[in-house]
């Protein structure tokens, strides 16, 4: 009945946020005011009242959630994880998506963590920091090994795992540092949905895809830092995230896998909606490299991430994850790092 009760719920959510969009697009109102309230005493505030993005530290992380939006959680493990599991997030967006879609990102899940912008071009007031890259699909490797390289040479020693996210994810960093919590950062590793591809024979491995997000491993960033370029790895291609793949297994760097201890999946390259509903296009199944579960019981309990996400839905996702509670039913943790079965797989 809890999953009934909550599968309607963000049902009725994604619907009311496809409304919301539909808004947006028909008002004159900015865009930014629509993440902003009044308090009693006439302050403004961000809808969720969260810290702003940058380096957690844990005072800002308990201011966050003590606030008068959120709820009085016992937060004490995951801000464990703040230190205990040092991640960098690098979200790739452009120029004309920094009013809107960006924005969403910097107002909601960012500001659970450690997260960079990355454009084509330098914008001092958003902040992102520019990769002198021409924009469009095909561009897409060179903006995401300039990206790496960036970490690679600025903030190599700030953090252990280093994830690439687009600006139309929804990422749960508590969940990402968790799952993380259970892997080596000095193994050469990188982790997201894992997919295989005909077309590339030599890709034995299969790749990570770039939809739901990817991180990289502290010594997986070495070598790609240390060695992209001596390995040929390509520049400046579309399908960054087979590109990234074939690099990555050419630098020794092993493609993981990232189910959780009851075979459900994390890592999401598609909306909550088509997972949900299992609304899969014909590509997915026949490059998915593990069985296919349709339906909430695919989904882990901890998921990390999920595509294709609007503006709008953000907001919607961020209130289902950090404020919905049913009255009366603490939620217990789980245990779900252990992956010592064997996950039945396609190949």
């Amino acid at each position: 009945m809890l999953l009934q009760s909550v599968f309607r719920a963000l049902i009725i959510g994604l619907f009311s946020g496809l409304m919301f969009t539909l808004y947006l697009t028909t008002n004159t109102r900015p865009f930014n005011t629509f993440f902003t309230t009044k308090s009693v005493n006439g302050t403004e505030t961000t809808l969720f009242n969260h810290r702003s993005s940058g380096i957690v530290n844990e005072q800002s992380h308990r201011n966050a959630h003590g606030s008068e939006y959120t709820q009085k959680d016992d937060d004490s493990i995951s801000l464990k994880l703040v230190n205990d599991v040092r991640v960098l997030i690098w979200v790739m967006t452009s120029p004309s998506h920094l009013p809107v879609q960006a924005k969403a990102v910097k107002e909601t899940w960012a500001r659970h963590g450690h997260v960079l912008f990355f454009s084509s071009v330098d914008n001092k007031t958003f902040p992102t920091i520019g990769l002198n890259v021409s924009e469009g699909r095909e561009h897409l490797m060179a903006k995401t090994s300039k990206g790496f390289r960036y970490v690679y040479e600025n903030h190599f020693n700030d953090a252990d795992w280093f994830m690439k996210a687009d600006d139309d994810i929804y990422l749960i960093v508590e969940n990402l540092k968790y799952f993380l919590s259970g892997e080596n950062y000095s193994e050469p590793v990188y982790f997201g949905q894992l997919f295989s591809i005909w077309r590339k024979p030599e890709l034995t491995q299969g790749y990570q895809g770039g939809g739901a997000g990817y991180v990289l491993s502290k010594e997986a960033l070495r070598r790609f830092g240390e060695g992209a370029r001596q390995a040929n790895c390509a520049e400046d291609s579309g399908g960054e995230d087979i590109r990234m793949a074939i690099c990555m297994q050419r630098l020794g760097v092993r493609a993981g896998r990232s189910h959780d201890a009851l075979g459900n999946s994390r890592f999401h390259q598609e909306s909550p909606v088509v997972h949900i509903n299992g609304m899969y296009k014909g590509w997915y199944y026949n490059r998915s490299m593990e069985a296919i579960k349709q339906g909430v019981d695919g989904l882990s309990d901890y998921t990390v991430s999920f595509h294709h996400v609007t503006p709008a839905d953000m907001c919607v996702l961020e209130f289902f994850v950090y404020h919905l509670r049913p009255y009366g039913i603490p939620i217990q943790l789980q245990k779900l790092n252990n992956r010592s079965f064997h996950v039945t797989s396609k190949r």
